[in-house]
């Protein structure tokens, strides 16, 4: 990564003579030389050390998927996905970029020519951009802090420690250009992560609206110490006329155009746990209201052949649940269902 950085500033910077690596940080004030040894300086430990949690304990993001559109606790809680990223920050941006993206979902249509069309369900400048903010931006005076991304059916949410930069309000964001962490952000650059000259929020407010989602909401919380929150919204109750693509990979097309949103949402479930009871459909659809409701759905879905129902045949069974057929009917032939991607 060093060696990239200062190959880039050679290149960028148009610099007629070559320097070494001590020199170039030393240049772009990310340490200093005493003595004739190399002394980084904190930005330097963030970008560039193997372990910078060594000095910043909080150098981690920790994303969270929750089943629903609430966080869960106790006998409620809901999460689903819990996993720790580490690294130096470029590493960290890359690989929490990873598991973001492995969790996102695409929406499918069927089009008036016959053909689907999916569209993802945030754009990908958006969500980059907040996981590089968040590394980028955040307070590293609060270092045992790290940065939260949940992600929810209908939001998905970033927090990072540490409030606004002075001056960066909600109101002003987009035209405001105050970086708290001026030689990361700056050299950051040459990694090619940011623009640095305040582009970026732009960006994720525009990518957002060419999708007719909701722009992005900034917000400074205090839960003990200061955090900027940033929420992204899918807007999935309003495009009730696409269809999780996801559910193409379970069943043939022809069955997957003739589910609701609430029965994608099912197959969705069991395509990623394997199965699904009737107090997990409950909790998944909770504008049901009533228990009845969800075993109401599965039961209908058991009936049109989609699902199986497993059980040992005794009453009040908590073994009970619901799996995918492994064949499906379209208009009275047998089908496989497909393997999951």
């Amino acid at each position: 990564m060093v060696n990239l950085f200062v190959e880039n500033v050679h290149k960028i910077r148009g610099l007629s003579q070559t320097h070494s690596a001590e020199e170039i940080l030393t240049q772009r004030r990310l340490g200093r030389i005493e003595d004739g040894v190399f002394i980084p300086n904190n930005a330097c430990v963030l970008l560039f050390a193997n372990d910078p949690k060594v000095v910043f304990p909080g150098c981690s993001v920790r994303f969270l998927r929750y089943e629903g559109e609430v966080e869960g606790t106790g006998q409620d809680y809901n999460v689903i996905k819990d996993i720790w990223l580490e690294g130096c920050i470029p590493e960290l941006i890359v690989n929490t970029a990873k598991v973001l993206e492995s969790q996102l979902r695409e929406f499918s249509r069927l089009g008036e020519d016959g053909k689907f069309y999916t569209a993802p369900e945030y754009p990908y400048d958006a969500w980059f951009e907040a996981i590089v903010n968040a590394c980028v931006h955040r307070s590293y005076g609060l270092k045992n802090m790290n940065i939260f991304i949940k992600m929810f059916d209908d939001r998905l949410i970033f927090e990072s420690p540490g409030g606004f930069p002075p001056l960066v309000t909600p109101e002003n964001i987009y035209v405001s250009h105050h970086p708290r962490n001026t030689h990361l952000m700056q050299a950051m650059f040459y990694l090619d992560f940011v623009k640095c000259h305040n582009e970026g929020t732009r960006r994720m407010r525009d990518t957002m609206e060419k999708m007719k989602l909701p722009v992005p909401e900034f917000e400074q919380i205090a839960s003990g110490a200061l955090a900027v929150r940033v929420t992204l919204r899918n807007n999935r109750k309003q495009r009730k006329v696409w269809i999780d693509s996801d559910v193409f990979h379970l069943l043939p097309a022809e069955v997957a155009v003739t589910l609701n949103q609430d029965e994608t949402r099912v197959i969705n479930f069991i395509g990623e746990h394997g199965k699904i009871n009737v107090s997990q459909c409950f909790r998944l659809l909770p504008h049901l209201k009533r228990w009845h409701s969800a075993k109401k759905l599965l039961m209908n879905l058991t009936e049109r052949k989609i699902l199986i129902r497993e059980s040992r045949g005794i009453e009040r069974d908590s073994y009970t649940h619901f799996r995918l057929q492994s064949t499906v009917k379209v208009n009275g032939e047998k089908k496989d269902r497909k393997s999951k991607k």
